[in-house]
């Protein structure tokens, strides 16, 4: 048993995972690897090009949605505190060069998953009828392939993922019995605004520092803005009696799916989906433009942007604006319409 972690912690194994799955390791001159098709059994195949039959590489609601804030939090700080590094490369095809500089432990894309797949399910099990158990082979199913994408996109090792995903399990299991606890306070207590937005900076402000750049700081400041936003969002809405919730008493009927019914999810996720996009190019512009002018740098300066007294406040603020927008902006907008 002492000997499992070193073991699933092997490149080898994500190297044989991608194998199975049709990716493999192109070696030019032994200087630069490069993701390529499998050679045939008698011999090596052209550079660039693709043998027959292998895949070929392309380039929950409500106010208990902190609860994945909180998991990614967890991860994302263990990864800076643990520092262990990511599988190499070689044996590992590496599809992803922008976190290069990150550690690997645990993997937080299997904490999301986990943690959402399953809150999703237990949020839901008791409101509406469908079968408890399509609803877990589901909740399994999508952590487990998102899980599996980050093998194969040689990000993690398997240990990684397998501790993100049991973490993820953990929290929600030792969370779950205070949930309807801590809805009620989120969405009736005072102080809500006021700690989503002074607890969040100050985490953002203080997250472990390295002795390099790495994108971990931000990804997590961007987390705690947007929680930030639907938190208070959430809160706003209730205090003016905009709930959104469906008429009647749970267990609500799933409605049919129609044509009908996935125009109007269409419609209202492209006018959605084109709010926040506004939304995060106009605070963006306006946050970077008024802290480089503030710190006397330069907007173009990517190395100035890095600096902890630039990117933390812009990153929270727009993507706190976002999450307000997402629970505030856009439901009324559908309201207006009658979406």
């Amino acid at each position: 048993m002492a000997a499992l972690p070193r073991f699933l912690q092997q490149p080898h194994l994500v190297s044989r995972f991608q194998r199975r799955c049709g990716l493999y390791l192109h070696c030019d001159g032994g200087a630069e690897h490069q993701p390529g098709p499998a050679p045939p059994a008698n011999g090596a195949a052209p550079a660039g090009r693709a043998w027959p039959g292998l895949p070929q590489q392309n380039g929950s609601g409500g106010p208990r949605q902190p609860l994945h804030q909180v998991v990614m939090y967890i991860g994302q700080t263990s990864k800076d505190i643990l520092k262990w590094p990511r599988p190499v490369s070689p044996p590992v095809v590496k599809l992803e060069t922008r976190v290069d500089t990150e550690y690997g432990m645990p993997s937080t894309h299997a904490m999301a998953a986990t943690a959402i797949s399953f809150t999703f399910l237990l949020s839901t099990m008791h409101r509406y009828k469908y079968p408890l158990e399509m609803g877990l082979i589901v909740a399994f199913i999508l952590s487990a392939l998102v899980s599996l994408s980050r093998l194969y996109a040689g990000m993690h090792t398997v240990l990684d993922v397998i501790c993100g995903a049991l973490a993820a399990a953990l929290v929600t299991a030792l969370t779950y019995p205070f949930w309807d606890i801590a809805d009620r306070l989120l969405l009736t207590s005072p102080f809500c605004p006021v700690f989503f937005m002074v607890v969040p900076l100050l985490l953002s402000y203080n997250y472990p520092k390295l002795d390099h750049y790495s994108p971990t700081r931000a990804d997590t400041t961007t987390i705690l803005g947007v929680s930030a936003g639907t938190s208070i969002g959430f809160w706003l809405s209730y205090q003016y009696g905009r709930n959104y919730e469906p008429i009647g008493s749970p267990p609500f009927v799933i409605p049919p799916i129609t044509v009908d019914l996935l125009v109007l999810v269409l419609v209202r996720f492209l006018i959605g989906i084109c709010i926040l996009f506004l939304t995060r190019q106009v605070v963006k512009s306006l946050c970077l433009e008024l802290l480089c002018s503030w710190h006397k740098v330069s907007v173009k300066d990517i190395q100035a942007r890095q600096r902890l007294e630039i990117e933390v406040p812009y990153k929270f603020v727009t993507y706190f604006f976002i999450g307000f927008c997402a629970t505030v902006v856009v439901p009324l907008i559908y309201k207006m319409f009658g979406m």
